[in-house]
């Protein structure tokens, strides 16, 4: 299976929206980049914070668009250095799992995720890795843009930070194509 060429990190620019649950993706990639002494650097041909992995050659995306025009930034990247979408693994905040939680899968639906829709709809796949990291529910529907936008609390922070370095972990293996075993280890709890 052919490795990882692109880690997408989902959320919003500007300073106001740094430490919102929104912006998990950008947290991940944000963190990688650090690990693995990556400088991003804005390309605004790509609208973008760009980095690259030497070792592997895969690059690092942080779109700048906001989070309903991520596409733009994936697809132009994408379609520049011609990067399949199974060899595109985007990092984004996940309702349905709780802070703590996180999950890797292939292609699946946008479950409303405006970043991911976008994604879709620009690159005309569904077939990309999808990083997903919990950020819990509000549990009512109409409350779900107010909560994305908002700071989670210490504790629902940490949690996700925990499911970020789990992640990071992991990493490796993604970008060596050796996705299933990244998965097995993600999804497997450690035992106390």
């Amino acid at each position: 299976m052919p490795g990882i060429r692109l880690i997408v990190g989902l959320g919003n620019p500007g300073k106001q929206y740094e430490r919102t649950r929104h912006n998990a993706g950008f947290w991940l990639v944000e963190q990688f980049a650090a690990r693995e002494r990556i400088a991003l650097k804005s390309e605004p041909r790509y609208h973008a914070y760009v980095g690259r992995h030497e070792p592997s050659g895969a690059w690092l995306l942080l779109p700048q668009t906001f989070m309903n025009v991520s596409g733009k930034s994936v697809a132009l990247l994408a379609g520049f250095f011609k990067i399949p979408a199974a060899e595109i693994l985007v990092a984004h905040d996940e309702l349905d799992f709780l802070p703590g939680v996180a999950k890797m899968k292939q292609g699946g639906g946008v479950a409303g995720h405006n970043g991911l829709k976008d994604i879709a709809a620009r690159t005309g796949v569904l077939d990309f890795w999808r990083l997903r990291l919990g950020i819990g529910h509000p549990g009512d529907k109409s409350l779900v843009a107010d909560y994305v936008l908002a700071r989670p609390a210490p504790g629902e922070r940490e949690a996700i930070e925990r499911a970020i370095e789990k992640s990071l972990d992991v990493l490796p293996q993604c970008l060596a194509g050796d996705l299933q075993s990244a998965m097995l280890k993600l999804h497997t709890k450690e035992r106390a």
